[in-house]
């Protein structure tokens, strides 16, 4: 009978990064998720500026994908109260930044630190 030995993994000691170090870097896929999330806020900003001040308070989230806005509010209420201003948001949006809105789609989301 043949005894095992446990194997051995050696695991390379590095002295592990901060989050702002990582952060800082310049690697391509931190560039493009910093990229990413100004784009994000920009069109948030856009899309609470063209809405009345109730209603933009419910606005959780907004990005733009291949011309369709998608705008998430914090409940079905005031899902359905956005729909109504969805050609003011396409008009908007689109005007405020670089990007063709065709669409808008809204969306119930869970709201910030739910």
């Amino acid at each position: 009978m043949v005894k095992s030995r446990p194997s051995q993994i050696r695991v390379a000691s590095q002295k592990p990064k901060s989050i702002s170090e990582l952060l800082s870097g310049s690697g391509h896929s931190v560039k493009a998720l910093k990229t990413r999330l100004s784009e994000r806020s920009r069109v948030l900003e856009a899309v609470c500026a063209a809405l009345p001040a109730d209603l933009a308070e419910t606005v959780i989230s907004a990005g733009i994908d291949k011309g369709l806005l998608t705008v998430g509010v914090n409940g079905a209420v005031w899902a359905s109260r956005l729909r109504y201003f969805a050609d003011v948001l396409k008009k908007s949006v689109d005007s405020a930044g670089d990007n063709r809105i065709l669409s808008v789609k809204i969306r119930v989301v869970p709201p910030r630190g739910a």
